[in-house]
């Protein structure tokens, strides 16, 4: 009866529509009010329709009603509703009540098990495991009671309840192994895992060491192979560890293993007595990787070794006793230069050792191949890709060596732009090719930051990006699928101001699923601050989707991983769970799109009814939220040939635009909406205690942009305005006035002839805040008027003022950029200038590459109008 009563609603679900779906369930409540099956799915309608306070409310009601929770209908109705609110205590209270009915429903207390497991309560997934080995013999539910000890004494902060907990464990699987039951190596891992925790590591070798199944399955492991080496070098037992290295890398070829080879003979040299014992085992470890390196498969691993090794024996003091570390590294090139992994390979070694003398041998080292490298280039891939990693080399050895003298970097570029941008190689899309145009690149950059660092030659500066951004799209028109060189021509069209072509090439990256989270800092937000709101607001969305679904998607992994019975993945997944969940990109892209949507047309009603109903609970933050948020984002992803801790030479941190929002600017973005919810609201109260939330936020970390800056600041005279005008007594024109000549002075003015460095500067994105800081001031203006305040008139009549003048201001530079900008581009970025250390650069662009720079150009010149007439667009919406 229940079912078919149900039947529509779960119909209209299936479309899915879910507004027919919420007429079926209120068509069925007004014949049957008391109806739980109908009230447990609206519930769950109403969660996913985005009213989360009145499925709550709703939710609880059932909840509370024990008699309901009999029904199949309101379970699975009602968890659903609260799984999708986040409300896993609700979730498990629903379970808990359906057990009253059936005390011994496996499937109950596994739905009970699963909801604690997937939302980190490890409390509840111990007693739902409990219950769970009492009712089936299964060996599985021992195997998750056991993880629940594990993650519980993990994670506990109780110093009495965790030994207790694990010895527990270690008690459940001590008997598992006595019955037999242990039979795979991810229960293996459980077990080692638990005994680590208590830093057991003498039980865990004697584990490992054990005969029959366990050491087929330790055996049969790579990882648990590794983890022994690993274990008997904890426990100081270096040469069993080394025996037990050598007969792993006897028969495969792992990085790791040669790692925990060479720190254990480090470990035994540092311990030997005399001086023939330490080159005795230097001598054996050395004969192992010169064996190696004869074999097939292993040379390249077994010859790094050699280099690992021996820089190693430095750092502990040894000299080089297992061989000079740059000999070795030199040694190795010569074999290897021509992979293009090589580079990544050596940088470490070459990075390990700056002393000015090692520094000095490695130069002359480069000095005596370079030339011969780059006059072979042409002969073969393996040829040019040698002379790509000679000049990688080249790069990191001036930075290491301190070079600032722009000249240094300019030096030389002109081969590597021919070579990478007009040989036959190119146009076969050699990947060489490809590489070389990207170092090009890095070094008219790094050289440009270098001759240009001061304020008064920005200009310089811009020329001479522009210059690079030719060499990048060069490159990316030979080679479309080139990675790094879309990042850079990205972060450099951005620095200029040119989103529209930004956008499109980051479009061209097919940035998916977790590279939202890693990658979506590249473009999010850099649209809102150069006036391009609506391109933004779909990456914005792009994001938010892909974290709504990681939210629904990542649970169900979790279950999978402990039906699956592959336990080592638990701790992972959860980390990586509270990673996501708890990111600052994922709370930067939540902001953005709640500024973006402050832009949105609409009229007085419209916009007040946005900001009233504003869920603005759900995106306070405190000191403790905010220091529980996850950097997830990827700043070494731009392909680095210098260390991330050389900040001059650092081609990241220099291209950056704007700062990288950090915890003030989340912060301060978090209380913006607040305070225009609470001013809408006419909650003074709530409005003085946001105010001065946001008057707290400093910017001493430096992740808040000028433009940022003056938002913040107008949104506390916003606020502070609106407070003066609730009182009668108090006049608002010096805080009127200050607000106005905020905006005036970032909107450009008539009186002033724009430039080309203006607009590829600042012009843009003052422009762009004292937009949104105005529409801030509407939304001021129209609740000044509902609530009858009699300022609304003199706040109206001063928008009205201000937004004619700022018309006729943004109308006079949309003309002036499309007029005049492509000549200005041509003219002053292209120009040959004397002494100008890019000279040959300006040739090569303007010569053999002459199409690709007048795209350029064009996509400049493009991008600007583009944000100049999205900006002119929004003040005229603004009425």
């Amino acid at each position: 009866m229940e079912g078919r009563q149900l039947r529509p609603i779960y119909d209209a679900l299936e479309l899915p529509d879910t507004k027919y779906a919420l007429n079926e369930c209120d068509k069925l409540l007004r014949k049957h009010p008391n109806h739980y099956g109908a009230q447990a799915l609206k519930t769950f309608i109403l969660a996913r329709s985005g009213r989360p306070n009145e499925a709550l409310l709703l939710g609880q009601s059932v909840l509370s009603t024990p008699s309901a929770m009999a029904s199949a209908h309101v379970q699975q109705g009602l968890s659903l509703a609260f799984r999708a609110l986040g409300c896993p205590r609700e979730e498990i209270m629903v379970y808990t009540a359906a057990l009253a009915f059936s005390p011994n429903d496996e499937s109950l207390h596994t739905k009970v098990f699963m909801a604690a497991a997937r939302n980190s309560m490890f409390k509840e997934q111990h007693h739902a495991a409990v219950q769970l080995s009492k009712l089936s013999k299964q060996q599985k539910y021992v195997w998750w009671l056991v993880v629940s000890l594990l993650l519980q004494a993990k994670h506990s902060k109780d110093d009495v309840a965790a030994p207790v907990q694990l010895k527990l464990a270690e008690r459940l699987v001590e008997k598992a192994v006595t019955d037999g039951q242990l039979t795979s190596t991810e229960e293996l891992r459980v077990y080692l895992d638990v005994l680590d925790i208590q830093d057991k590591h003498e039980q865990m070798t004697e584990v490992m060491a054990a005969n029959g199944q366990l050491a087929a399955m330790i055996s049969n492991d790579p990882d648990l192979v590794t983890q022994r080496i690993s274990l008997l070098i904890k426990i100081g037992a270096y040469d069993k560890a080394i025996s037990a290295a050598i007969a792993a890398l006897e028969s495969r070829d792992n990085w790791a293993d040669y790692k925990l080879y060479i720190g254990a003979v480090v470990a035994l040299v540092g311990q030997a007595a005399d001086v023939e014992a330490k080159h005795s085992l230097a001598a054996d470890i050395s004969s192992n990787f010169e064996k190696w390196a004869g074999v097939r498969g292993k040379a390249r691993g077994a010859k790094l070794a050699q280099v690992a090794l021996a820089t190693r024996m430095h750092e502990a003091g040894h000299g080089d006793i297992a061989g000079s570390p740059e000999v070795l590294i030199w040694s190795y090139l010569a074999e290897f230069q021509q992979k293009a992994i090589c580079y990544s390979d050596i940088m470490q070694f070459i990075v390990a050792r700056r002393e000015p003398s090692v520094l000095e041998y490695h130069r002359t080292q480069l000095e005596q191949r370079l030339a011969a490298a780059r006059d072979s280039a042409a002969n073969s891939d393996d040829a040019a890709q040698a002379w790509v990693n000679l000049e990688k080399i080249r790069y990191l050895l001036q930075a290491l060596m301190g070079e600032t003298d722009p000249k240094a970097w300019a030096a030389d570029i002109e081969p590597l732009l021919k070579f990478g941008l007009g040989s036959s190689q190119a146009r076969k899309k050699q990947p060489s090719c490809s590489d070389m145009a990207l170092i090009a690149s890095q070094r008219i950059i790094q050289a440009a930051f270098f001759a240009y660092s001061a304020a008064n030659q920005r200009e310089q500066l811009h020329s001479a990006l522009f210059k690079a951004l030719c060499v990048l799209e060069s490159g990316i028109q030979l080679n479309d699928s080139s990675f790094l060189l879309k990042l850079y021509a990205i972060r450099v069209y951005l620095y200029l101001s040119c989103y529209e072509r930004a956008q499109t090439i980051y479009d061209t990256l097919s940035i998916k699923h977790v590279q939202q989270d890693t990658l979506g800092h590249l473009i999010i937000g850099h649209g809102m601050a150069l006036g391009c709101f609506a391109s933004d607001m779909e990456f914005c969305y792009n994001g938010v989707t892909f974290y709504d679904r990681f939210r629904s998607k990542m649970p169900r992994d979790i279950e999978a991983v402990y039906q699956q019975g592959t336990y080592s993945n638990v701790q992972d997944f959860l980390e990586f769970q509270s990673n996501i969940v708890h990111s600052v990109q994922r709370e930067c892209t939540h902001r953005y799109a709640l500024r973006g949507e402050g832009f949105e047309y609409g009229n007085a009603k419209e916009t007040l009814a946005r900001w009233e109903e504003a869920d603005v609970s759900s995106i306070e933050h405190t000191e403790q939220t905010l220091s529980a948020l996850h950097d997830n984002r990827d700043v070494l992803v731009m392909g680095l040939l210098t260390p991330k801790d050389m900040a001059q030479w650092d081609l990241e941190l220099l291209t950056r635009s704007t700062p990288m929002p950090g915890h003030d600017w989340i912060q301060a973005f978090s209380l913006i909406p607040q305070v225009m919810h609470y001013l809408v609201c006419a909650d003074n109260e709530s409005l003085q205690e946001k105010l001065s939330e946001l008057t707290l936020v400093d910017n001493t970390s430096g992740t808040l942009s000028r433009q940022d800056v003056l938002l913040v600041r107008g949104i506390i005279d916003v606020g502070s305005l609106y407070i003066q005008a609730s009182d009668l007594q108090n006049g608002i024109d010096d805080q009127l006035g200050r607000l106005l000549s905020v905006i005036r002075t970032n909107v450009p003015s008539n009186e002033l002839e724009p430039s080309l460095f203006s607009l590829s500067s600042d012009s843009i994105r003052n422009l762009s805040a004292a937009t949104e800081l105005f529409t801030y001031m509407l939304a001021l203006k129209h609740a000044l008027s509902a609530q009858r305040l009699p300022a609304a008139n003199a706040v109206g009549i001063a928008l009205s003022q201000l937004r004619k003048e700022a018309l006729k201001s943004v109308n006079a530079l949309r003309g002036w950029v499309d007029k005049n900008t492509r000549a200005l581009v041509e003219e002053q970025w292209l120009a040959e200038n004397d002494g100008d250390i890019f000279a040959d650069v300006t040739r090569f662009v303007v010569g053999s590459q002459k199409q690709t720079t007048s795209m350029v150009a064009k996509a400049c010149t493009t991008s600007w109008l583009r944000s100049v007439k999205n900006l002119l667009s929004q003040w005229e919406k603004c009425s």
